[in-house]
């Protein structure tokens, strides 16, 4: 018999915050090849990174408890590289030590080495499609096992990523935020392409198992039916995607620059916060395990 984890809100937080990290450090080499003088806003994706990451870990020791009881548990597991855990604990190691490196030279005013930015990027990637296969390993629960899971929470968190540092550069650096029209449309795409994701996932999970078909109707029409449409779709989805629809596509140049176009991204980027978490929280609390078949004494 195999043990399968029972996850709460501690280990929703822990995926958004790593999903978050490293999205923004993502945004930060993006910003490096297509917004080069953008430079305080590479910074800001640099401070985010390792400081939204770190409290992740902080969170997932909380949540494993052993983790401070008996830190070395967490180091027998470099010597299973066939587990997912084991290639999530280098991702995540490697990650923060690139992450702070980029902080530290910022900090010394130095510039950051393209290979560091690439590397850090590559690794990034890793982190965010690993916190959905974290989830995957688990077989018996049909939402959580989806070859889809870990591409749609590798888009939630390039989005989520981009919108934390889209949030602090509309509040400290607006001339920045202006000038980086390319980061905002490539961000404008994400939460289109999320909305689609879960649709699909929601759809293939429902019809491969009836634990699959609980889940998804408790998401859409049961117990966390508000919480979905409410808060996933409409605040995190659809809204931020009319809101940048009209601000990119149905505005001028001029009022796209203004105080008040800025605080209407302010709130659509933090509407894909929301929505970021709400995607990783609902998906760990709605999942219903396939039963368990016990043997007649």
């Amino acid at each position: 018999m195999t043990y399968e984890p029972i996850w709460g809100s501690i280990i929703a937080w822990y995926l958004f915050l790593a999903g978050v990290g490293a999205g923004a450090f993502a945004t930060s080499a993006f910003l490096s090849w297509r917004h080069p003088e953008a430079t305080t806003m590479r910074k800001v994706g640099h401070i985010i990174a390792p400081i939204a990451v770190g409290i992740g870990l902080v969170l997932l020791m909380v949540d494993a408890e052993a983790g401070f009881q008996n830190p070395l548990r967490f180091f027998y597991l470099l010597g299973n590289f066939g587990s997912v855990m084991t290639w999530g604990v280098v991702f995540l190691g490697i990650f923060m030590v690139v992450a702070v490196a980029a902080l530290v030279l910022d900090l010394l005013k130095r510039p950051v080495p393209g290979w560091l930015e690439n590397v850090g990027a590559v690794l990034a990637l890793c982190v965010a499609v690993y916190t959905g296969a974290l989830l995957g390993v688990c077989n018996t629960y049909p939402l959580w096992n989806n070859a889809l899971l870990p591409i749609l929470f590798l888009v939630s968190a390039l989005s989520t990523g981009a919108a934390s540092v889209l949030c602090v550069s509309i509040v400290h650096h607006a001339d920045e935020f202006n000038m980086v029209g390319v980061l905002k449309k490539f961000h404008f795409c994400l939460p289109i392409i999320e909305l689609l994701l879960v649709a699909s996932l929601l759809f293939i999970t429902q019809s491969n198992s009836e634990a699959g078909y609980q889940s998804v109707m408790s998401l859409v029409a049961g117990e966390w039916a508000v919480w979905f449409w409410l808060g996933l779709v409409f605040i995190g989805l659809v809204g931020p995607t009319i809101l940048e629809t009209w601000l990119l596509f149905f505005t001028s140049e001029k009022f796209e620059k203004s105080r008040l176009a800025h605080w209407i991204s302010f709130a659509s980027d933090a509407g894909v916060l929301i929505g970021g978490f709400l995607l990783r929280y609902l998906v760990v609390i709605a999942a219903v395990p396939l039963p368990v078949a016990t043997p007649l004494l």
